[in-house]
């Protein structure tokens, strides 16, 4: 275990410095859309008090940070990966090296982990600000459950990213994912409404995807004196994220990519 995990940090290495150097670049990038949802659907659109209690712009927050998750952590991983893949040719060097297949997915998914973490806790920061203001979000409450969550949730989608960078033949091919699967899933995954207050039959579609899951954990972590906590989501959660690591690990093994 200890040499797969240095073997992963020898791989997230050249990522690492890429992200080190670019630090203030990757920090805009990665909170400038969420904040723009915040404003626009949080400020922009808000109806008052929730279902559940609580001020609009507290329940969206917590949406934006499991959205932002999934965007930044996709996004990271993906676009590097390609680039790496089609144009430089670097991972198709990489893996003549001796290294487990186990560290390579680890550590092409560091920098995805990293600068999705980045984006949702400079959001999630930006909220308890408004909140201690006055403006919105007091009820908000930073716990370590929404942190192991926000985690979560960053990983998973970072073996999303890894799986669709390896799947993807192009950078347009990329695209086509993005506009099917990524886009889709950026409104309709409880980010911005409650998935339970919806037909069954919507809600059931929803669950199908894995942004779902992360939206109703966050949540409820994050407004734990008002939701209960979803443990079935959890599990469903880590099932997506053993699954898509379970399909980089294939795609490594069968295509040699």
């Amino acid at each position: 275990m200890t040499n797969v995990l240095l073997q992963a940090y020898y791989v997230a290495w050249g990522d690492l410095k890429f992200m080190r150097h670019n630090f203030w670049n990757i920090l805009i990038m990665s909170i400038m859309s969420p904040i723009l949802y915040l404003i626009a659907f949080g400020f922009g659109l808000r109806t008052g008090v929730t279902d559940i209690g609580v001020s609009y712009v507290s329940f969206v927050i917590p949406g934006i940070v499991a959205l932002s998750s999934l965007n930044s952590s996709f996004s990271s991983t993906s676009t590097r990966m390609n680039v790496q893949r089609l144009y430089y040719k670097s991972f198709d060097e990489m893996m003549m090296c001796p290294l487990s297949l186990h560290a390579i997915i680890l550590g092409k998914c560091m920098l995805g982990l990293i600068r999705g973490l980045i984006g949702c806790f400079v959001l999630y920061a930006l909220g308890l600000a408004l909140g201690a203001a006055g403006i919105g979000g007091m009820e908000l409450r930073l716990t370590p459950l929404f942190i192991a969550c926000t985690v979560i949730s960053c990983i998973v989608f970072s073996f999303l990213g890894m799986a669709a960078a390896l799947i993807a033949k192009s950078h347009q091919s990329m695209a086509t994912f993005n506009s099917l699967i990524i886009l889709p899933m950026t409104f309709l995954c409880g980010t911005f409404f409650s998935v339970s207050a919806l037909n069954p039959v919507f809600q059931g579609l929803l669950y199908c995807f894995p942004l779902t899951y992360s939206s109703e954990i966050i949540r409820a972590a994050a407004l734990p004196d008002f939701l209960d906590f979803p443990w079935i989501c959890m599990l469903g959660l880590l099932l997506w994220g053993i699954a898509f690591y379970s399909l980089d690990y294939w795609l490594l093994k069968t295509r040699k990519v």
